[in-house]
């Protein structure tokens, strides 16, 4: 058969065999098999100038219906035209936009963070609540020392309100993708995921920004929504206003302007503007020696143990170390993480010694001697004051203020 006769039987098939319905490839294929054509030789005609060209409905569906706008007599000038559209076919399809959900990627409903039984609110806990159940946006600053409770006290917070809470930690590499959301691939399909800002705001949620001062100048993404004001997602073409509730923490260890003493690596200087638009920073230092006590015999009674005298050796020790930090005389500092970590290697060793000392073996030889020896000291029993003055006879410069010096 020539080409025309060919389109005409293939179509005569087609109806008998599917009449006004859809058809797919496969079915095509075998139209065409049923009308004695050779598949290799004439279904290149057939499924450009036929099928994809007049009867495509969606991919890989196709339909004669309404249209059956296969002219079986090809017209001169078509069949003229035919190798210069093909060259232009790709252009001129419609292309497939990709489909936008929500959620692309597996998503927890309930966003309401548990209870900790094991915490002990203290510090700006009362203050951030207070921010939160008003449910007014007001982004908030939390700043501070490593190792203080930052974090949990915000998902604390949010657990004991009963508030959807969201955290993103942040790195350098945290660009809009990460934040605002993207296309991910997902069952061989590219499909818009929103990103966990955008989810916070969807939902009404608290959004922690975890270690917000690594950020790159790619944070200023967020430049609209620090202002509580709706965002324009151009990708999906989308604007997102914030659902009332919705609120944005920003936690670090710096104010946002670097680390001066390098302590602090790989933290930047955040946009002047930025930091602008939070509308309270508030600073969380170490808990009191009270509170501390009370942190670590937590710990301790969830596994029916009670060792308040080791308990208070360690705050004092920390307490004394921390003071030491402050005036300048020792680079490296006890968290209440680290406490409570001393306080889980002595749950899981029974050796006190040893679950000081393994907390110890991150720093350098020097300052794990130093840490060593005064902790010594303390569950000795040694007076701390008597043992600098017995030190400082030694030296040959007198010191005047002997409460000011270190003990180890």
């Amino acid at each position: 058969m020539n080409s025309t006769a060919t389109r005409r039987a293939f179509k005569a098939e087609i109806d008998k065999l599917y009449g006004v319905g859809a058809f797919t490839l496969e079915q095509a294929k075998s139209a065409l098999v049923s009308c004695g054509e050779d598949l290799k030789s004439k279904w290149p005609a057939i499924y450009k100038i036929v099928l994809k060209r007049h009867c495509e409905v969606e991919p890989g569906l196709f339909s004669f219906a309404g249209n059956a706008a296969v002219s079986i007599e090809a017209s001169k000038v078509e069949e003229k035209q035919k190798t210069l559209e093909s060259d232009w076919e790709v252009l001129s399809e419609a292309p497939v936009k990709p489909k936008v959900v929500a959620n692309a990627a597996p998503f927890i409903i309930n966003l309401i963070p548990k209870r900790d039984p094991q915490y002990v609110s203290w510090g700006h806990f009362k203050d951030i609540k207070t921010v939160l159940e008003k449910r007014i946006f007001y982004p908030l600053f939390v700043t501070g020392l490593s190792g203080n409770g930052k974090t949990s006290m915000i998902r604390e917070v949010c657990a004991k309100l009963k508030r959807d809470f969201v955290r993103v930690n942040i790195t350098v590499e945290t660009d809009e993708d990460d934040l605002l959301g993207g296309f991910r691939l997902v069952n061989g399909e590219t499909v818009w995921q929103d990103g966990p800002i955008i989810v916070a705001m969807r939902t009404g949620a608290v959004a922690l920004i975890d270690e917000i001062d690594l950020a790159s100048h790619k944070i200023m993404c967020l430049q609209p929504i620090m202002e509580g004001q709706p965002i324009y997602l151009k990708k999906i073409n989308e604007v997102v206003y914030p659902k009332p509730g919705f609120n944005i923490v920003a936690t670090a260890n710096t104010k946002g302007k670097g680390s001066e003493d390098g302590r602090f690596m790989g933290t930047n200087i955040l946009n002047e503007a930025f930091l602008d638009r939070f509308s309270a920073t508030f600073y969380q230092e170490y808990p009191s020696a009270a509170y501390e006590a009370k942190i670590l015999k937590k710990q301790f009674s969830v596994h029916d143990i009670q060792e308040d005298d080791f308990v208070d050796k360690l705050v004092k020790w920390a307490d004394v170390i921390r003071q030491s930090y402050k005036e300048g005389a020792v680079d490296e500092i006890i968290t209440t993480r680290r406490l409570i970590d001393i306080t889980k290697s002595f749950v899981i060793f029974g050796d006190k010694m040893k679950s000081v000392v393994m907390c110890l073996e991150r720093f350098d030889t020097e300052t794990k001697e130093s840490f060593s020896d005064l902790y010594t000291k303390v569950d000795a029993g040694v007076s701390l004051e008597d043992d600098v003055e017995s030190d400082d006879t030694e030296d040959a410069k007198p010191i005047e203020n002997k409460d000011d010096q270190v003990p180890f």
